[in-house]
């Protein structure tokens, strides 16, 4: 009942404030639940003090890796320095009551053959997916102010982008199609190494022909293209707004698409090879539909729970807790297994990390023990983060101007969407990207709100709902140096909040608690370089080839016996597993030479 909501939440805020302080963020973490139990039956038997492989790190790529490595009988351990399992894909209990996915919030990335091989349905996933999925309020001058609610009926859909445009009403079937060839034609690289060009030219005829055969998926890929390969390629290198100039002239629509060109990024739709963030979002699938983006269900701990309740079938020793400082080397310079900040050591012949490409070659790595090119190219990756996520536990529903809510406060379609404020045109989103460039954090943040307890409502007591907001631009480190302090935080909160009063009059006295966590603590937490979500920009000069340094993005590292399996390589970030799967691939192959 939403009353139960009420008189729970008057409780709340007498103990919280308007906001919710740092001290109640470490006694309401969520349990580890039930993968992270069976973890702990695995870890049972005592660390070991030799493995045949360690992962550092129990993101949802580390325990993909581990999985797949166990399941091929290799003897594997993952250590997590956290209490809880996932790295960023994790579930917290930070308001009481309230289950927040605190980091990554949606699903769609995961990569098909990772569900079904490793069938995290039986381990307990479940998606909820999302129709309706995408709703921009506007704020204009009439009442009532108009909206844009897209979803998987395209007829319904192009109704709605025809209040502001007949014409973009009928090219928006024409450019899903066109993007959907684009995605096709590119999803075989997603779960492949890159090419080793530096092996190309390298050992006998055989191996240089073995070399060669890892060009087939670009080649396939190219042939899939065919003519339309130099429309493709400027999609991948050009502004996303001079894309969507080209298809479409309604702001709300393109502002609304641009937001996945953007998210995550320290970029603007003006920024060139923003069009290939925006192709990296579109990419995934749910339940077989292309592009769908769901819930899951309890939260994304859940999947995280899922995947090491598979590894832990196999066979895996899963250990939260477990602080790895550095890695063990041999006289040989291979690799042979890390120590512990206990000072445990534990032997492995293979060790794969989790970590992004900073923590691993700058701190877990002797420094002399890598060539000083390679040190410097993981030196100068750009891990500029815009993002600022803030969790809020609130007792209603948002009723927006531009759809109010019903007199019974039931969720309407448009609640359980990825809700875009501040996106009735490009021009905000650019003028927000350039004030936090200067320092500043935007005065009009972009803003994706969403609300997972609609469909889940198991996350928040009866009545109250779990919000999830996904703001930017905020810059690491503010103008004149100035850092992100508790007023700086709560400011620039109270900057979102308002916005959000703006377009959902009585949003803010809807407010129990809230978590803030600006782009240095999603770095302290969650060890997201610079606080960005992809362990880099996912710029086309630190992709494919070059990610996370050229020569080395195959996953092996200049350390024998050393692999990279987080979203720091290939393809990068996301909570798509391919990195982890791919990574276990290639360590397996060497591992049978050993």
């Amino acid at each position: 009942m939403a009353e139960l909501c009420v008189a729970m939440a008057a409780g709340l805020r007498a103990r919280l404030g308007t906001g919710c302080p740092s001290r109640w963020l470490r006694g309401w973490c969520l349990p580890l639940g039930q993968g992270a139990r069976l973890a702990h039956a695995g870890a049972a038997a005592r660390l070991q003090r030799e493995y045949d492989a360690v992962v550092i790190g129990a993101g949802h790529n580390g325990l993909v890796a581990a999985a797949y490595l166990q399941r091929a009988g290799v003897r594997t351990a993952v250590l997590e320095k956290r209490h809880v399992l996932g790295g960023a894909a994790v579930t917290e209990e930070i308001v009481p009551g309230f289950k927040f996915s605190r980091a990554s919030y949606l699903l769609s990335l995961l990569r098909p053959q990772i569900y079904t091989e490793l069938e995290l349905q039986r381990h307990g996933l479940r998606v909820l997916p999302r129709d309706p999925y995408s709703f921009t309020p506007l704020l204009e001058d009439r009442s009532p102010p108009r909206s844009l609610l897209l979803g998987h009926n395209m007829a319904q859909t192009q109704q709605q982008i025809a209040q502001f445009s007949q014409k973009d009403a009928k090219a928006y079937p024409k450019y899903e199609i066109f993007m959907g060839g684009l995605v096709s034609a590119l999803d075989p690289l997603l779960d492949a190494p890159p090419v080793d060009t530096a092996a190309l030219g390298k050992g006998s005829l055989l191996q240089r022909f073995r070399h060669l055969q890892a060009l087939w998926p670009l080649l396939r890929a190219g042939l899939a293209l065919g003519r339309q390969l130099p429309h493709y390629y400027e999609v991948l290198t050009a502004p996303i707004s001079k894309i969507l100039d080209q298809w479409f002239e309604s702001e709300p629509l393109k502002a609304t698409l641009a937001t996945d060109a953007v998210i995550g990024a320290m970029a603007s739709p003006h920024t060139p090879g923003s069009g290939y963030v925006l192709l990296h979002h579109v990419m995934g699938e749910l339940e077989g539909r292309r592009g769908a983006w769901g819930y899951v269900a309890g939260g994304m701990g859940a999947l995280s729970q899922a995947i090491a309740s598979a590894a832990v079938a196999h066979g895996v020793h899963i250990f939260p807790e477990k602080v790895v400082c550095h890695v063990l080397l041999g006289r040989d310079g291979q690799a042979q297994g890390v120590a512990l900040q206990d000072g445990t050591e534990v032997r492995s012949k293979l060790v794969l990390s989790n970590a992004s490409p900073q923590i691993t070659f700058l701190e877990l790595t002797p420094q002399e023990q890598l060539p000083k090119d390679f040190v410097q190219r993981i030196q100068q990756i750009d891990t500029r983060s815009p993002v600022t996520k803030i969790n809020v536990a609130v007792d209603r529903l948002p009723s927006f101007l531009a759809a109010p809510n019903a007199h019974n406060g039931q969720a309407l379609p448009h609640h359980q969407c990825s809700i875009h404020l501040n996106c009735e045109g490009t021009h905000l989103l650019h003028q927000a990207f350039i004030e936090a460039t200067q320092g500043h954090p935007s005065s009009r943040p972009m803003i994706e709100l969403c609300i997972p307890s609609v469909l889940d409502p198991g996350l928040a007591p009866q009545g109250c709902h779990v919000m999830s907001l996904f703001t930017q631009y905020t810059p690491s480190v503010l103008a004149g140096g100035q850092h992100w302090d508790e007023p700086a935080k709560n400011a620039y909160a109270d900057t979102v909040f308002d916005c959000i009063e703006a377009y959902a009059p009585g949003f803010k006295a809807s407010v129990i608690g809230r978590d803030i966590l600006t782009p240095p603590d999603l770095e302290r937490i969650f060890g997201l370089p610079g606080g960005n979500i992809f362990h880099g920009g996912m710029s086309l000069d630190q992709l494919y080839f070059t990610q996370p340094a050229p020569s080395y993005s195959s996953y092996r590292s200049p350390i024998p016996g050393l692999y990279l399996c987080g979203s720091g390589a290939h393809p990068g970030g996301g909570v798509m597993g391919a990195a982890g799967h791919n990574a276990a691939q290639v360590a397996l192959k060497d591992f049978r030479h050993l």
